[in-house]
């Protein structure tokens, strides 16, 4: 897990699935596909959470689909050509937290889009197979993104909306992303199958670093990367991800049954916000001091108020925002931690499902700040001033999307 690596390193891993989309048979209204970076980089004012990017790639096999008050209509599911190349109608969305206040949507567009890995003729040079491709949005400005043949880096070109632009968003981005190490920036497939054809497949690369441009500025600084196909209803969930300065990773994943699920808006607290039921649980921690990977099957999350409150930007402006306290342990190793969220990001989903009624689910994504820390293990016990800076994002989802 060094962060030090021979030149050039390459991504490894399977990415073989990396722009295939219909690997199981569509189930109408509940099949959702996207390509979905995270993003942190330095804040030159110092602020512990950095600045943070979230950009998604999305389609959805349904004839209706409200996003934060505006109609999409996906029109089809996926086509192919003759050399597995797709032509796809979605959405490219994106936010933008610039280390103090919170801009979304960055970016918010209904379009078509190819995908297409390298071996296919419209690529631009020699393909080699290995994993190399992009997705492209059909429209006048670049917001592509895609990996390059050699498998040494990610790109990713985006302008930003008008409207976020006018109101003090940076006008453009562009960055790179290359590996960070071996145990982060590796392909890791995850697969399940239920009842009815149910499930889900997830592509991941924990970790990468980052370079490169946003509106003229020369930035730095890390990324975490997922494409996920989910065709089941999702329940409430708390996810999180945390990187640090020596190379380390930590995630963990929690979804649950609670009062939430009948949630059918995106009001930042709620009376009935106050348990929950796993339905599993899962974390994470590539340990880049003693070069090891800890699995955890045992993982608990709380969710108090802290004494932030949402920025200007969101639809109950003064609302408080969540702090999480995460426990994680197995045999040998525990962890435990407090994050306070800086500010909040959401994305609200409507749609119609049966006997004309509706459904609802509320996305929300918190920058994080990493207030307290502990790792006990045979070695001893580490805390928060054993690292350096540390950055991550926190999930927490409500209601039932079917």
């Amino acid at each position: 897990m060094d962060s030090t690596l021979p030149e050039p390193y390459v991504f490894d891993g399977d990415f073989s699935t990396m722009w295939a989309l219909g690997q199981r048979k569509p189930l109408w209204h509940l099949t959702w596909d996207w390509w979905w970076w995270l993003v942190m980089l330095d804040d030159p004012n110092g602020n512990p959470s950095g600045r943070q990017l979230m950009v998604l790639w999305s389609t959805k096999d349904n004839d209706l689909v409200d996003v934060n008050g505006q109609e999409w209509t996906p029109k089809g599911r996926p086509g192919f050509d003759e050399h597995e190349g797709m032509a796809i109608d979605g959405m490219v969305c994106a936010w933008w937290f610039d280390g103090t206040r919170m801009h979304e949507p960055y970016i918010k567009r209904m379009c078509r889009m190819i995908a297409m890995n390298d071996t296919h003729p419209a690529w631009p040079g020699k393909g080699l197979g290995n994993g190399g491709g992009a997705v492209v949005p059909l429209l006048e400005d670049d917001l592509s993104m895609g990996l390059t043949s050699d498998m040494t880096n990610f790109w990713l070109e985006l302008k930003g909306d008008e409207a976020a632009v006018n109101n003090g968003a940076p006008s453009d981005m562009s960055l790179q992303f290359t590996p960070w190490n071996p145990a982060m920036s590796v392909a890791r497939p995850s697969t399940a199958t239920y009842a009815a054809n149910m499930g889900y497949d997830i592509l991941r690369v924990h970790g990468t670093k980052v370079k490169g441009t946003i509106a003229g500025e020369e930035v730095q600084g890390s990324a975490y990367f997922q494409k996920v196909c989910v065709q089941a209803p999702s329940p409430p969930w708390y996810w999180g991800v945390l990187h640090f300065e020596d190379g380390s990773y930590l995630d963990w994943f929690l979804p649950h049954l609670a009062p939430t699920i009948t949630a059918r808006n995106p009001r930042p607290w709620k009376r009935r916000d106050i348990q929950h039921i796993g339905l599993s649980q899962g974390g994470l921690f590539h340990d880049a001091q003693h070069q090891r990977t800890e699995r955890f099957a045992r993982v608990e999350v709380i969710k108090t108020v802290s004494n932030r409150v949402e920025g200007p930007h969101g639809q109950s402006p003064g609302s408080p925002l969540p702090e999480f306290s995460v426990r994680m342990w197995n045999g040998r190793t525990t962890v435990q931690f407090k994050v306070e969220a800086v500010d909040r990001a959401h994305w609200h989903f409507d749609q119609p499902t049966r006997g004309g009624l509706w459904s609802h689910l509320t996305y929300n994504e918190y920058p994080l700040e990493l207030k307290k820390l502990e790792i006990k293990d045979e070695f001893g016990l580490r805390t928060r001033n054993s690292y350096g800076w540390a950055r991550g994002n926190a999930e927490h989802s409500w209601g039932f999307l079917h």
